[in-house]
């Protein structure tokens, strides 16, 4: 399906719809919204015609004046109709920056013979790199300075740093327009000079050989935007020359690289909704070729760990909830050999595992709850790791030695700051390595965090974390609500504290995350219960917490407000199609809206991928499906809520017409006065401004848009 051909505005036009939108009016509502044009545009399939009056809006070269000119419209609309909340907007980000340590730095995370660490400091965006022989610090030395590198571009991002076996080179990815695609640069760290190589059209993954002549790294495809082609690169040759190694031939997989944690082996990792799988490359031979760990099934879910001769292989094979078995090495290929460590259990989901020399550390969920266990190899002995709060985040990260004598997590909740913790793998002594600070008078004891289950409408039982300001909270119906949503892709929203919130919770709002189907939350069987022809399950979900939270006086009926982005923006606009009536207001960031024409068109990035996730609707059955529940396709002339919606201009997950095109059918149909806010950032892409402070502005922005609503 092609787009059309732009139609340039006439000048008139321009001239007219730039009055509309620069009118000084002391009266906001006297302000003209944007009222584009309607082209139709029929979409036959399986019998059934679709016509869609704003599919002109799509320009994949993003250089069209005509949309251009309405995008800028719209943020001019937008700004004009929340200017009298600019000083609102100015309070809140004053007081989310405040609350930051502006002078900052990680604990570093041990890597070879280094340990690697990021700091900022006063109102820099960007982080410095940095690596020391100890871990104070001790001769610490830059490795980057992202805040010199983006001084000459509106955006600016590095992926992950990665260095060389003998710890001389570091490579990285640059992307200046937030399309997520890199151009590798490496750097000698012994002079500070940059090598001639430039890698363009990546992901930004890397991994070093082991002899620290060339690099691996993954080469996108400049229309959809997939990860498909390992390479592998020769320093000082042309890219040109660089060996294509591996390409994934299914566009249902995504495809990223790892090293095994002795370094031995470079892993490609092949993943789609529905089956993983690794294929290994000897990391020592700048001439292996990649072989399969097993052949590649559908519906099997499998990732690799190595330790000495043996591979650890978490999988569901015959395991809904997955578990962890163990194979020589001079038996991979076959599962006939596969050896039982952690069986599987209906009701706990085994998430992670992280091995070291004679230690196996596994992390479960179950109930929602997580579990961390360590287990010595040699004996089987274990003990649990101790968490404070009864609802919480904690996960394992930088454990990159299989000779630590300590593993390290981060733990939070909704009202415990951040933390980075050790626990010694003998005994489980804990150790706090840092604790994030919260500038300012906060004190988590003024804040209470709790977790209820909901009942759905078919009888399940829905989990939902809540927190708010003790002082400020009654459970009487009258506080302002503002309920998060997400449930797609497995992804599993924990309770975690933010810094910015606390401007929320201080106004006496209560926030609530509805852990709806499509995470998995309470488990694998949780998220199939919300993809592909269960999908009304997740919208379901989330009306019906949104119900159940104002009947038990947790949040006023004409005060609640809904939040939601990417997928998450998806549902915002499911729901709002289903129970409009249950929201003040709404912010839909980055929405994926027009389900069925983009599922349909493989030319756009990330398409094909997403098969597994929402139904092929070349198939009848989920074409009639996804029609069914498409917030763009079940727009309908009916009063709905004030509507917050913002994208990027450049965003390579979703594009930027999607939401584009909803806002206009909104304002066609909508039979309210009922403000509809479109704003497009013309520089950034899915995750919004580049930048640790730039982004408060977009924060700021939501909750002066939510905080404003409850003065009308």
């Amino acid at each position: 399906m092609k787009a059309l051909k732009p139609i340039a505005l006439s000048a008139l036009s321009l001239i007219v719809l730039s009055a509309c939108n620069n009118t000084q009016n002391n009266n906001q509502t006297d302000i003209a919204a944007p009222i584009a044009k309607k082209v139709p545009f029929e979409m036959k399939h399986h019998g059934n015609t679709r016509v869609d009056n704003y599919y002109w809006m799509r320009d994949d070269e993003r250089k069209d004046p005509e949309i251009l000119a309405h995008l800028e419209a719209e943020n001019s609309y937008t700004e004009q109709k929340l200017k009298h909340t600019e000083a609102l907007q100015a309070q809140l980000f004053d007081e989310i920056k405040g609350r930051i340590v502006k002078d900052d730095q990680s604990v570093p995370v041990k890597q070879g013979d280094y340990f690697y660490g990021s700091e900022v400091s006063g109102d820099n965006e960007y982080s410095v790199y940095t690596r020391a022989k100890d871990l104070a610090g001790t001769d610490k030395q830059v490795l980057l300075d992202v805040n010199e590198l983006a001084k000459a571009h509106d955006y600016f991002s590095v992926s992950t740093l990665t260095v060389s076996e003998n710890d001389n080179l570091l490579a990285y990815g640059e992307d200046t327009l937030s399309r997520r695609i890199y151009t590798i640069r490496i750097k000698d760290l012994t002079t500070g000079e940059y090598l001639k190589d430039k890698i363009e059209g990546t992901s930004g993954n890397i991994v070093w050989g082991n002899d620290n002549t060339f690099l691996y790294y993954i080469k996108k495809d400049p229309q959809t935007l997939l990860g498909y082609q390992v390479y592998r690169h020769v320093l000082g040759t042309d890219q040109s020359s660089d060996e294509l190694v591996y390409e994934e031939k299914n566009k249902a997989y995504y495809t990223y690289i790892s090293k095994s944690k002795d370094s031995s082996l470079v892993y490609i990792h092949h993943s789609s909704t529905e089956a993983r799988g690794v294929s290994i490359i000897d990391a020592n031979d700048a001439k292996a070729k990649p072989t399969r760990f097993i052949p590649r099934e559908d519906k099997h879910e499998y990732s690799i760990a190595k330790l000495n001769n043996d591979f650890y292989i978490t999988t569901n094979l015959d395991a809904v909830n997955f578990r962890l078995m163990k194979v020589d090495a001079s038996k991979v290929g076959d599962k006939a050999y596969w050896q039982e460590v952690l069986p599987a259990r209906d009701n706990v989901k085994l998430e992670d595992i992280t091995l070291f020399d004679n230690h196996l550390v596994y992390q479960e969920r179950e109930n929602g709850l997580t579990n961390v266990t360590v287990r010595k190899l040699d004996s089987g002995k274990e003990f649990n790791l101790d968490f404070k709060d009864t609802a919480f985040a904690a996960g394992m990260y930088g454990n990159n030695e299989l000779d630590n004598a300590s593993v390290r997590l981060y733990y939070t909740s909704m009202t415990t700051p951040s933390s980075v913790i050790e626990y010694t793998l003998e005994d489980g002594k804990k150790t706090v390595l840092k604790e994030q600070k919260v500038l300012g008078d906060f004190n988590s004891d003024n804040y209470v965090s709790e977790r209820i289950m909901v009942t759905a409408r078919d009888g399940k039982k829905v989990p939902v974390s809540l927190v708010y300001h003790k002082d400020k909270f009654k459970k009487d119906g009258t506080n302002p609500l503002y309920q998060y949503g997400y449930g797609s892709y497995g992804a599993t929203f924990d309770p975690t504290f933010s810094t910015s919130r606390l401007s929320l919770l201080d106004r006496g709002f209560v926030y609530a995350i509805a852990h709806i189907r499509g995470s998995q939350m309470l488990g694998r069987p949780w998220y199939e219960d919300g993809k592909k022809l269960t999908k009304k399950n997740t919208f379901n979900d989330f009306v019906d917490v949104t119900k159940a939270l104002v009947e038990q006086g947790y949040g006023a009926k004409d005060k609640v407000f809904a939040v939601g982005g990417s997928a998450g923006g998806l549902l915002m606009g499911a729901v709002i199609n289903q129970a409009p009536e249950l929201y003040r207001g709404v912010a839909s960031h980055v929405p994926f809206v027009d389900v069925v024409t983009t599922m349909l068109d493989e030319s756009i990035p990330l398409t094909t991928n997403e098969y597994d996730e929402w139904g092929n609707p070349n198939e009848k059955a989920y074409y009639d499906y996804m029609l069914s529940y498409s917030p763009y396709d079940q727009v309908k002339r009916q009063a709905y809520p004030n509507l917050l919606v913002t994208t990027g201009l450049h965003d390579s997950q979703v594009q930027y017409f999607e939401p584009m095109k909803w806002v206009a059918k909104l304002r066609e149909y909508k039979t309210n006065d009922n403000l509809l806010l479109f704003k497009t950032d013309m520089e950034a892409g899915h995750g919004g401004a580049s930048g640790r402070f730039k982004r408060i502005n977009d924060t700021a922005l939501e909750y002066a848009f939510f905080i404003d609503l409850l003065k009308q």
